[in-house]
């Protein structure tokens, strides 16, 4: 487990973006994330900040709600598939960790996440309620539309398998 959590991780690069590793951390076990990795999103070029991505490692209730991948893209640079892209080039790291079904969560009324959720193949496995004990932890959203990624149906020669570690 040491070795994990301190050993070096590389920057993933292609597609516009560069994902500069940020942490891997155990830090969140009381809110239920066992162990997380993230990366800031960055712009290939001139490595401006743009956002992150966070894998969340292992299983919890609270990761049923929360579910494995989080993200953030800031306001300028939204509407242009950093997201989806930044998803993507993290394939190599859910493979690493030997995941092969993702869970992303996103609020029922944010359009621009489902459709994040559907440019990456996802499948809307359903949309569930919050209950009370974890809507704090869930930014006070009352549901959660459930979509399921599967790595490996991503296809070859798509956007995901041009990135490199």
């Amino acid at each position: 487990m040491f070795r994990r959590l301190f050993c070096t991780q590389q920057d993933l690069h292609g597609q516009g973006i560069t994902l500069r590793f940020r942490e891997r951390t155990t830090r969140d076990r009381r809110q239920g994330i066992p162990e997380s990795i993230t990366y800031d999103i960055c712009h290939a070029q001139t490595l401006a900040y743009m956002g992150y991505v966070s894998l969340r490692l292992g299983e919890s209730p609270e990761l049923y709600y929360l579910g494995h991948i989080g993200y953030r893209v800031e306001e300028p640079y939204r509407g242009h598939g950093y997201a989806a892209l930044a998803v993507k080039a993290m394939l190599p790291v859910m493979e690493k960790e030997g995941l092969h079904s993702i869970s992303i969560t996103t609020d029922t009324d944010n359009i621009p996440s489902r459709k994040t959720c559907e440019n990456l193949g996802c499948v809307l496995e359903n949309i569930v309620r919050v209950p009370g004990k974890y809507r704090a932890l869930c930014m006070n959203s009352p549901a959660k539309c459930r979509y399921i990624l599967l790595p490996g149906d991503i296809k070859e020669g798509s956007a995901a398998h041009d990135f490199a570690i």
